[in-house]
């Protein structure tokens, strides 16, 4: 493990006071055991609530516990006391440093420059980081990383080897379906997933690679707990999406990007997308659908949560909720109408002090930068409002620019309607349909079926094309009274976005008499 490799090298350097971040407090004992036994060292832990003991000690045990050393003071003075070459962790000590405790802050400082001439080393172990100012120089920060694929794959095989001696539990693990939990466990630490795999095994009697949506209703949770980001369980497929089909054909190529063989054969995790394009024309579907396709959990970034009142609140929110789904990666981040959540980001310094620029640019750096596998699906209908420093390449991987339905396009978006609806499509004229409801959106074709329907029911008759045909004469289509805009958006995406479907063939131009005069 490089990290232990790490810590050890600063041991080993006489770095007085190690800050491990992590909410498995066991896994890093663990590893400081590991380094201890290595190194012939001995370790000790602290907590508020037992006080220095050796480390390992059972908490139901007494005889090792010291009541004095539960005050931080007494136990720091226990360890400048200490002569043999030691490891003390300290569990959630972070409370201490904050600003009022100043007898704890220059204590442990005072302590600092005694350990630099000894072979004793504090580890204080926190999921949130807290360092005063007084300590900034004298403590190394580490962030511990969650775990492994092989790490995970261990606990399987040891959960497995357990359950074997009952009978009635099956294990159905292939190749396949191992890869696939594995990848679902995925940003979990070992005691969640531990938590799953035998919630999964109890409840099914079985254990198989179709469960891994008990896997994703973990990571719910986990975003359920963090409050900033709305988890998605969302059973739409791309069989549900009407055309679109160069869309759907980039997406299948990347469904198996985050697999094992394609690390192996270098593929790179892929970033993102941004669909651009007319109103209800399926790009909220097509977000829920790739979370189907590629088995992966659905994470709404919703930008109305992430601004706070306190000044440089908003930002931190932002940098939380990206922490958040990195945390359950791999995972789908779902940005819904991007170009409404960061309007007017240029003029955000006169408008709101500056707030929008700086969410925004957060962002934007993480998107640069990020190395965990958090696929970016971004939505927008207007063009004029979105930066343009989110179209630079190395962002997103592709801009997609999803237009109002062809002919066939809208033949097949009423047979997935009606066939929701439980109703046969052979019924029904789809080619006449998709032929009388040009520039027609999705959307609209969908409230065209509704309206049918309802006229229907109320005249005590079945559904037939004539009703349906009624409902879209009735109905105006938004193309015709955002003519305009849709043109534009048509004139922005020529050459600068990929066509989401087969490319719409331009009206032909009328022929003028021509004259001379």
């Amino acid at each position: 493990m490089k990290l232990q490799a790490e810590i050890e090298t600063l041991i080993r350097a006489r770095y007085p006071i190690l800050y491990i971040v992590s909410s498995e407090e066991m896994r890093v004992q663990q590893t400081i055991l590991d380094i201890a036994q290595r190194r012939q060292k001995k370790v000790f832990e602290w907590s508020y609530t037992t006080g220095i003991v050796p480390a390992g000690t059972s908490i139901q045990s007494q005889k090792h516990r010291n009541a004095a050393t539960k005050d931080p003071l007494t136990a720091l003075d226990q360890v400048i006391d200490q002569v043999e070459p030691a490891i003390f962790i300290f569990k959630d000590f972070h409370p201490f440093l904050t600003r009022n405790n100043f007898a704890v802050i220059r204590k442990l400082k005072e302590i600092a420059l005694h350990l630099k001439n000894s072979f004793k080393t504090i580890v204080l172990v926190a999921p949130t980081m807290e360092i005063p100012t007084e300590l900034e120089k004298e403590i190394t920060v580490l962030n511990f990383p969650l775990p492994t694929r092989e790490d995970l794959g261990e606990l399987l095989d040891r959960i497995i080897e357990d359950v074997r001696q009952f009978r009635q539990v099956k294990i159905d693990l292939d190749d396949t379906g191992r890869e696939r939990l594995l990848q679902a466990a995925l940003g979990l630490t070992l005691g969640e997933a531990e938590n799953v795999f035998a919630k999964i095994i109890v409840k099914d009697e079985r254990l198989s690679g179709d469960d891994v949506n008990e896997v994703f209703a973990e990571k719910q949770q986990i975003i359920r707990k963090s409050g900033l980001l709305d988890y998605y369980a969302t059973d739409e497929s791309f069989s549900n999406v009407g055309g679109l089909s160069i869309l759907k054909e980039w997406l299948e190529k990347r469904a198996i990007a985050f697999s094992e063989q394609a690390r192996e054969f270098g593929l790179p995790a892929p970033k993102g997308i941004l669909m651009l394009g007319v109103q209800g024309c399926g790009k909220s579907l097509c977000a829920k659908a790739v979370s189907s396709l590629w088995q992966l959990p659905l994470l709404r970034f919703d930008m109305g949560k992430m601004f706070g009142s306190l000044v440089g609140s908003s930002e931190e929110n932002v940098r939380r909720a990206i922490a958040v789904a990195e945390s359950v990666a791999p995972a789908i981040l779902w940005v819904d109408e991007i170009d409404k959540a960061f309007a007017g980001s240029q003029g955000s310094g006169s408008s709101d002090g500056g707030t929008t620029a700086r969410v925004f640019g957060t962002f934007l750096t993480w998107l640069s930068e990020k190395t965990a596998p958090v696929f970016v699906v971004a939505t927008a209908n207007d063009i004029s409002q979105l930066p343009p420093e989110l179209m630079r390449k190395g962002r997103l991987d592709e801009i997609f620019f999803v237009d109002l339905p062809a002919d066939e396009e809208r033949a097949d978006i009423f047979r997935i309607h009606l066939q929701r609806r439980k109703r046969d499509p052979q019924n029904f004229d789809l080619e006449l349909l998709g032929s009388c409801s040009k520039e027609f959106s999705g959307a609209e074709i969908e409230e065209a079926i509704t309206s049918a329907l309802y006229d229907a029911f109320y005249a005590g008759q079945e559904l037939t094309t004539e009703h349906v045909l009624q409902a879209l004469r009735e109905t105006v289509p938004l193309s015709k009274t955002m003519d305009e805009q849709i043109n534009r958006l048509r004139s922005w995406a020529e050459g600068r976005a990929r066509n989401a479907s087969v490319a719409r063939q331009p009206k032909p131009e009328e022929e003028h008499r021509r004259m001379e005069f």
